[in-house]
């Protein structure tokens, strides 16, 4: 009895507290609408929603059958279907609804024109093919958050937190596990995490959409900001003859993809500060359903000099088993030398709005005073 209270509890609350806000006064076919789409997402009970409709509201205006219709494509029960059609056919003397507000007109920048397009596409690829050139040799700390959501019963959910080394020496990447779920390793390497493990994020991907032997076309998309930076983006598609490879291990399987995404390049600086990127034509016999990158890079201080320098790093894939989610943010970056070292605390994941886009503003908006916030780097 005590665990059938401790479900039945919120509903009775919901309804209490709707009861409260609009009992003895009419609702509007708006609010009528939010009220039985609430119930839906929160699975609330048929009959007790349909015994509200019935006999809490009022209603002000008139409620068509199609308003009706589309509450049950979105989920609405039996119960509360029948009472809504009970109140279509009471409301039926009643004025219609307004028609919804039209959406405000926003007048967007234009798209830069053809020549400016191929002028900015040209720097960014002198950026990107000399990317990995004009880093200095550091090392950092790579935290990463790996979830697992199994689509299988036969399997339960997992999580852990990797921390590594990750040293740039010599234009390469490597790694050196520290850490699993706050417990000391040694002598594991990257390889031997298991489970979802990517690597070449320093500049690997960047290069080889920019190398012009990858045959990628570029395509403009649109204005954004990004971290209070305006940013060009462009689309960009790889095919599969130069695409992404992936390994399944279970199978024992490798499958290279094409893959498409964009590309958001600094208004200012033209340094490359995310690449999104999805795996697309994936057969339907291979075990990895989806694979879908985004880097994000940020200006960093490493010594005395800035660089762009990656500072989030997701990837979202699927197989035939689980939903694989794998977050990574990289800080403390030291010069690579015998002085180097780095203390593994806590490491707080980067805040949401450090990494969500924000739309370009209106075209008549007048633009903000900028100037480059990052030390344009050698690309001799």
């Amino acid at each position: 009895m005590g665990m059938m209270s401790r479900k039945f509890r919120p509903f009775l609350l919901l309804l209490f507290a709707a009861a409260c806000a609009y009992a003895q006064r009419a609702m509007t076919v708006a609010q009528v609408v939010t009220f039985v789409q609430s119930q839906i997402q929160m699975k609330g009970d048929d009959h007790q929603t349909a015994e509200f409709l019935l006999k809490r509201i009022k209603l002000s205006e008139r409620l068509e059958d199609r308003v009706v219709e589309d509450l049950q494509g979105q989920g609405a029960g039996p119960m509360t279907v029948r009472a809504l059609r009970k109140m279509s056919e009471e409301s039926a003397g009643l004025p219609a609804p307004p028609p919804p507000a039209a959406a405000p007109v926003v007048h967007l920048p234009p798209p830069p024109d053809p020549a400016e397009q191929q002028a900015v596409l040209a720097a960014v690829r002198e950026y990107a093919l000399n990317y990995t050139k004009s880093l200095p040799n550091y090392v950092c700390m790579q935290t990463t958050r790996r979830r697992i959501s199994p689509t299988s019963t036969r399997y339960l959910p997992y999580a852990d937190v990797i921390r590594e080394e990750l040293t740039f020496f010599d234009h390469k990447e490597s790694y050196k596990v520290v850490m699993v779920n706050n417990q000391s390793v040694a002598n594991m390497k990257h390889e031997q995490l298991g489970g979802a493990v990517s690597n070449g994020e320093f500049g690997t991907m960047l290069a080889h959409i920019f190398d012009p032997e990858t045959g990628t076309e570029f395509n403009w998309d649109h204005w954004a900001t990004l971290r209070g930076k305006r940013m060009y983006v462009f689309g960009f598609s790889v095919p599969q003859t130069a695409g992404y490879s992936m390994y399944h291990g279970e199978s024992k399987r490798e499958y290279t993809s094409a893959y498409k995404g964009l590309i958001y390049a600094d208004h200012d600086t033209k340094a490359v500060m995310r690449i999104k990127m999805d795996c697309v034509g994936i057969p339907a016999d291979y075990p990895i359903k989806s694979v879908g990158i985004t880097l994000d890079y940020e200006p960093t201080k490493v010594g005395d000099e800035m660089f762009t320098l990656p500072f989030h790093f997701q990837l979202d894939s699927t197989d035939t088993q689980a939903v694989v989610k794998n977050e990574a943010d990289f800080r403390l970056y030291r010069k690579f030398g015998a002085e180097a070292t780095i203390t593994f605390g806590d490491a707080d994941p980067i805040p949401d709005d450090q990494l969500k886009e924000q739309p370009d503003k209106p075209a008549d908006a007048k633009p903000a005073d900028s100037k480059p916030a990052v030390k344009k780097q050698n690309q001799n």
